[in-house]
Formats: structure tokens, C-alpha cells, sequence
């Protein structure tokens, strides 16, 4: 096959960072640049010899720029198959150039949709038709058209014309990123004008298997998006599986959900473990109490550094994966014989977004459930002492991060028992006691949703628990009210549930 030569190129782009730079060496190689509006100007600005598109067409700009480019001049010097002889005779008859290169970035329309001073007429100015035209054209005739669509493209493209190696591969790939790029435009433009959601997702990375070993398993990264993940940094052990990332994100959320020193353990998305204190040393050994079977493999999260004392604490437990705000130096000295332990300091998570669930043939669609203790209330006659409202709000947010049905068991920052992914309520009670193994003396508990019966709170005071908070609603809730007040247990229903499936 003969060297494709790149000879003319159409340039419109509204990102202009590094254009000149990559003009002067388009030029440099014997390419005539073609653009119009503001990209023109700019590119003449800098020194650049250029045609104006207005010129090739012979038909001036109009609507303000609305419609310069669309025109058959244009696309049938893009769509033009070369090697297809009456294409030839069309370009031929109709004295149309052909262009071997579009040079195209769109109108920032997801920034304008969210600046908070935006109006619709400002956004849907922002909708741009003629930059997808042309990158849908050149990517569709990526065999006879280079298509570039990204200032990031342009050290590369610039190189491979220069060394006359633009090749098929080359165009190929370009045009695969090209279409992602209009089908992730066009999927902000239909979330923002109706209630259809389009998720335009990159492949981030495989992953060796799924949940188990005969399931194929990647990572895909929302276009846009800027995950914890997908920030963090890996400074030792195996590859992330997939197994790890779901675990690493719900420990990771439940921490920073919770003070500064945090710790969370966790096994399966469930906290097994949690613990705040005036150390992150201190937290861990709490966290790593709390149910030490359940924690063997886990998940560490740390809403703080990774310290050598809690490094050395880590390093006689078998964990799978230690993720922190910070990460220091002596901490990984002590683990990295450890050399299967995955250790990642990372930012903490975005609150914003909506969840998703696959279901057969398409997605439940929820906002991101946030722990509000706004609107609690004191329904028992006996009033929480303020170290028990602050216990509460602990064990509260620790539910609300645990399956259903869920309870929670804390003493003093320390979580001694999870009980979670219960099918009743009651049964969720009497998991959580008997993991507490008698701590509950004194203890405070948090259920993810209301109380169906008496018996639930009757297991738990009768484990030595004296405060409960629970979302109320239950058209029982009376006999609930009745038992706490029987028993003199403080009793605070939140009005909001946690249900976690």
C-alpha cells in the first residue's frame, strides 16, 4: 500500500491550546490548513498561512456563525473514497479538494451546563452541529481521512506525518476515539433536555476475572469523570481485582463518610469492623476488633495517613487491599514485604452522581443516598446524653452503609458488632448481639430502618444497649416507643431510612 500524505487539512477547534505549535509543523510537512470563524483568525494571528473555508465554498458565514462548514464542498472533500473512481469523477467535476486530515474540537457544552449562571438559550448555544458533522464524516472515512479530535492527539498525529507513517492503524484508532467523543457529547446533551440517561463509559483497564474466576471482568470509567480510583496511587501489590475495587469503594465511602482517623474494615461491601479515635493506630486496632475473623482478608480503609504503628499493626493481619488520604514513606517500608498487600493512597469519593443497578434489559436508577441528622427527634421519655447523641450519629452513618437488613452496635467509637444482609429485622438483632460476644453493656445501636415489632429492640436491651436510633414510621411504632420507655432506653427516630440492597 502507498504512503498516505497528508496535504490539506480542515482546522475548526474551540479548544485552542497548542494549535499553533501543531499548525507550524502541519505546515512544516506541506499541508494547506482550512478553517474558518474564530479558528482561522487565531491560526492567522499566530503566523499561519490559511484559506478560509468561506473562500473554498463561496458561500459566507451565517447566523452567526451557526453555518459555515456544512456544506458539500466541505463533506465531499471529507466522505470522498479515493480509491472509488466515481467519487473521483464526483470531487473532479465538482472542483472539490479532497482533505486527508479534520483537525475538530467541540463547544464546551458540559461546562455550560454546569456553571450555575447558565440559561437554557446559553446552553443550547453550546450544542454544537457542525463539529460532529465533520468528526462523524473524517471517522466514518478513516481509510482516506485522519480525524483528531483532542489538543492531547497532537504530538502524535504532528509525528507521524512527519516520519510518513500515518498509517491505516494510525486513522483506525483516531476514529474509534472520534466516535466515542460525539456519542459522549450527545449523551450530556440527552441528559440534559429529557429524562433518557446515555452512559458513555471508557475501558479503563481488564481485570483478571469477575467475582469468580470463570467470569470475564473490567473497569470502566464514566467520560468526564475523575473516580477515586482511578486517581489513586498504587504504591505496592498485585493488580487490583475485581472483587478489590467493589470492596475498596464501599470501605472507602463509609470512612470518609466519618471524622478524620477513621477506620473502617470490611469483607464482601460490609463493615465488619469500624473505629474512630484520637490516633489512626488506635482506630484500627477498634476497626480490627470489632468481629477479627470476619476482618481476616478484608479491606482497610483509612480516612487519614497510614502510619508505621498502624503499618506494623497491618502487617501480622492477612488484608487484601489498605486504602488512605495519605500514605507514609516508613508505613510502606514495614509492608512492603507484604508483597500481595495492595496499599493505595488516594482523594476521597465524590458525593454527587446517581447509582445504577443492572436488571434484565436495563438499570434501576437512584441519587446517592447522604446521611442527613437533621431531622431527628427524641421520642422516648428518657433524653440521650450528648455522648450518646454522638454515639448515634456514629452507629447511624455505619448503618447506612451496611446491607439490609442492618444493625449496629457501637461503644465509645468502636463498632463491636455488625449485624447485616439479615432477612428480618429481629434477625439482624440477634446477629449483631451475639457477635458483640457481651460488649453491649452500655452500648448504643443504629438500625437502617424502622423497628416492625418490639422484639428487635427488646434483643437489644436486653444485651445491655441503652440508646437506640432508628428511622421510626412503623405503624407499631408505639409499642416500640412503649418498650424503650419501659426500660428506660433513649430512643431517636431519624424520619429517613437506609436500605441498602
Amino acid at each position: 500500500m502507498s504512503q498516505f500524505v497528508v496535504r490539506r487539512a480542515l482546522v475548526s477547534v474551540y479548544d485552542k491550546s497548542g494549535l499553533i505549535e501543531f499548525g507550524k509543523r502541519l505546515v512544516g510537512a506541506g499541508v494547506e490548513l482550512v478553517s474558518s470563524g474564530g479558528t482561522a483568525a487565531f491560526l492567522e494571528d499566530g503566523g499561519l498561512p490559511v484559506t478560509r473555508v468561506a473562500d473554498v465554498t463561496g458561500a459566507p458565514e451565517m447566523l452567526g456563525g451557526r453555518v459555515k462548514t456544512l456544506h458539500p464542498v466541505i463533506h465531499g472533500g471529507i466522505l470522498a473514497r479515493m480509491d472509488h473512481e466515481p467519487d473521483r469523477r464526483d470531487l473532479a467535476e465538482r472542483e472539490i479538494e479532497p482533505f486527508q486530515l479534520v483537525v475538530v474540537n467541540l463547544y464546551p457544552f458540559r461546562e455550560t451546563v454546569a456553571d450555575p449562571d447558565a440559561t437554557d438559550a446559553d446552553i443550547a448555544e453550546q450544542i454544537d452541529i457542525g463539529g460532529p458533522a465533520m468528526i462523524r464524516s473524517a471517522a466514518k472515512n478513516h481509510r482516506h481521512v485522519g480525524v483528531v479530535t483532542s489538543p492531547s492527539q497532537y504530538e502524535f498525529v504532528a509525528s507521524a506525518i512527519e516520519e510518513g507513517a500515518f498509517d491505516i492503524e494510525k486513522r483506525t484508532a483516531l476514529a474509534a476515539e472520534a466516535f466515542f467523543q460525539t456519542a459522549s457529547y450527545d449523551a450530556a446533551i440527552v441528559g440534559w433536555i429529557g429524562d433518557d440517561v446515555v452512559i458513555p463509559l471508557r475501558h479503563a483497564a481488564d481485570l483478571r476475572y469477575g467475582e469468580n474466576p470463570h467470569q470475564d471482568a473490567a473497569i470502566l470509567v464514566e467520560d468526564g469523570a475523575s473516580p477515586w480510583w482511578a486517581a489513586a496511587t498504587q504504591h505496592q501489590g498485585k493488580e487490583m481485582s475485581f472483587n478489590n475495587y467493589a470492596d475498596a469503594e464501599a470501605a472507602w465511602r463509609l470512612a470518609c463518610d466519618l471524622e478524620a482517623s477513621a477506620v473502617v474494615v470490611l469483607k464482601h461491601t460490609n463493615p465488619c469492623g469500624v473505629g474512630v479515635a484520637t490516633s489512626v493506630s488506635e482506630a484500627f486496632e477498634k476497626a480490627w476488633s470489632g468481629d477479627s475473623l470476619a476482618a481476616f482478608g478484608g479491606v482497610v480503609a483509612i480516612n487519614g495517613t497510614l502510619d508505621s504503628g498502624t503499618a506494623s499493626a497491618i502487617a501480622d493481619r492477612f488484608v487484601e487491599v489498605v486504602v488512605a488520604l495519605d500514605v507514609h514513606p516508613d508505613a510502606l517500608r514495614i509492608l512492603e514485604a507484604k508483597k500481595n498487600l495492595r496499599v493505595l493512597s488516594a482523594p476521597a469519593p465524590s458525593a454527587r452522581g446517581r447509582d445504577y443497578r443492572r436488571v434484565d434489559g436495563g438499570l434501576l436508577a437512584q441519587a446517592r443516598d447522604e446521611v442527613d441528622m437533621t431531622s431527628w427527634e427524641v421520642v422516648s421519655e428518657r433524653q440521650p446524653t450528648a455522648a450518646e447523641l454522638s454515639e448515634m450519629r456514629f452507629a447511624w452513618t455505619i448503618a447506612a452503609h451496611a446491607k439490609s437488613n442492618a444493625i449496629v452496635i457501637t461503644v465509645d467509637g468502636h463498632a463491636v458488632a455488625v449485624g447485616a444482609g439479615d432477612q428480618s429485622r429481629v434477625g439482624a438483632a440477634e446477629r449483631a448481639v451475639a457477635k458483640a460476644a457481651g460488649r453491649a453493656t452500655g452500648a448504643t445501636a443504629a438500625s437502617d430502618a424502622f423497628f416492625p415489632f418490639r422484639d428487635g429492640l427488646d434483643t437489644l436491651i436486653a444485651a445491655g444497649v441503652t440508646a437506640i436510633v432508628e428511622p421510626g414510621g412503623s405503624i407499631r411504632d408505639q409499642e416500640v416507643i412503649d418498650a424503650a420507655n419501659e426500660q428506660g432506653v433513649a430512643l431517636v427516630f431519624t424520619g429517613m431510612r437506609h436500605f441498602r440492597h
